[in-house]
């Protein structure tokens, strides 16, 4: 076996995991969301700048100032999905290096003094966090939803602010009846693989 994973564990992460459309009705609650938190948190991004910010929407109020902003195919299952999630990109995440990159905290101002900068690296990172954080979800035994399909101004208005750039909405919870569509072709090794 190359993979230091076992089949099962490579099954609920990747093989056997798709995006879900439906959710059963079992609560999501804030013991499971720290522990996927408390996992995927050490995705790794440059410098350690972890910008990835999540709003977790949950009341009925706020859910529906969110599907307000998601595309029409989007509504439905955002409005009824156990636990939904606004991941964002902290556009002044610059402010944590000190704390989080301690043995170069002069990366704050060297690399990141600029607005534009910050901006295009904590897209970049949080995103990388985000990727993580859909594969902490799977490994809870839940499924993920993720959508980009969305107002993002709206959504950044309403649930955010300037220095907050939303990148997704991902819905989550346990699947539900006919929760995905069948499995998508994937590339191949060969199409994707070079060697230099």
């Amino acid at each position: 076996m190359t993979l230091a994973l076992d089949a099962a564990a490579q099954d609920l992460l990747f093989r056997a995991a798709h995006t879900a459309n439906t959710f059963t009705d079992e609560p999501v609650t804030e013991e499971q969301v720290q522990a996927i938190y408390d996992l995927v948190k050490y995705a790794p991004t440059a410098f350690n700048q972890s910008p990835l910010r999540i709003v977790l929407v949950r009341s009925a109020e706020a859910r529906e100032r969110l599907v307000a902003h998601m595309a029409e195919g989007n509504q439905a299952k955002t409005r009824t999905a156990p636990l939904v999630a606004v991941l964002a990109a902290d556009n002044e995440f610059h402010h944590e290096l000190p704390t989080l990159f301690p043995h170069f905290p002069q990366a704050k101002d060297v690399f990141f003094a600029e607005r534009s900068a910050r901006e295009q690296a904590a897209s970049l990172n949080a995103a990388l966090q985000a990727a993580y954080f859909i594969v902490g979800i799977r490994a809870a035994g839940l499924a993920a939803g993720p959508m980009t399909g969305f107002d993002a101004a709206g959504v950044q208005k309403e649930f955010l602010d300037e220095d907050h750039t939303p990148l997704m909405v991902v819905n989550i919870g346990k699947p539900g009846e006919n929760a995905s569509y069948p499995r998508s072709p994937r590339l191949s090794y060969d199409q994707v693989v070079t060697t230099v």
